[in-house]
């Protein structure tokens, strides 16, 4: 696979995302993650990683908070997990972030890890809620509202409004089971060990 954006950084969020999924499925805190025997398709863990993991799950629930009024045709419960946690992870980064990415490069690079871990639909589909994100500023006041010069880079599909009917083709029936482990896992694999494991193996395509 071939990402058209900074490999380094792109690597360090796809490491991210993977500790957010981990967090969310094992019902764990990223710090807890990160104490126990944590899983990563490409390693070492970058410490950029790290740092955005720990952010975005301290303002997870703002975060949240801002993507229901976002989206108002479908739940944040029946995401796919990859979908819900890379964009929690977005918008940590274009709102809450100490330090400033161009709004741009945050959803491009987004569109494509959606590519590695979601479905058909996935890249489209965080494009358009991001897009959404960044042109509401009454959502995530914390940074200045994206510029002129900025929306006008980010292009006529970031705008696209997602349909009630696009979002039920790309939400799944329920939310997935989460199965809460330790430190320590049991001899035998888990559902959430092999979700993990599943998880990892579709990001061995982000450089």
């Amino acid at each position: 696979m071939s990402l058209k954006v900074e490999r380094g950084r792109t690597l360090a969020r796809s490491q991210a995302l993977q500790l957010l999924f981990q967090a969310e499925i094992r019902h764990l805190s990223v710090d807890e993650v990160l104490a126990g025997d944590y899983l990563i398709s490409k390693g070492p863990l970058a410490p950029y990683a790290a740092e955005l993991a720990r952010g975005c799950y301290a303002h997870v629930d703002e975060i949240d908070r801002g993507l229901r009024r976002v989206s108002e045709n479908w739940a944040l419960e029946r995401m796919p997990g990859s979908d819900r946690n890379l964009l929690r992870l977005a918008v940590y980064e274009l709102r809450f972030a100490p330090d400033h990415v161009d709004d741009a490069v945050v959803i491009n690079e987004a569109v494509e890890i959606a590519k590695a871990y979601g479905t058909d639909e996935s890249a489209s589909f965080v494009n358009g809620v991001l897009g959404r994100v960044v042109r509401d500023g009454r959502i995530f006041p914390k940074r200045a509202a994206v510029s002129a010069t900025d929306t006008a880079e980010l292009g006529n599909e970031a705008a696209a409004s997602v349909s009630a009917d696009e979002a039920d083709a790309h939400a799944e029936p329920a939310p997935a089971a989460s199965v809460s482990v330790n430190a320590s896992p049991a001899p035998e694999a888990s559902a959430s060990d092999d979700a993990v494991s599943a998880f990892a193996a579709a990001g061995e395509g982000i450089l």
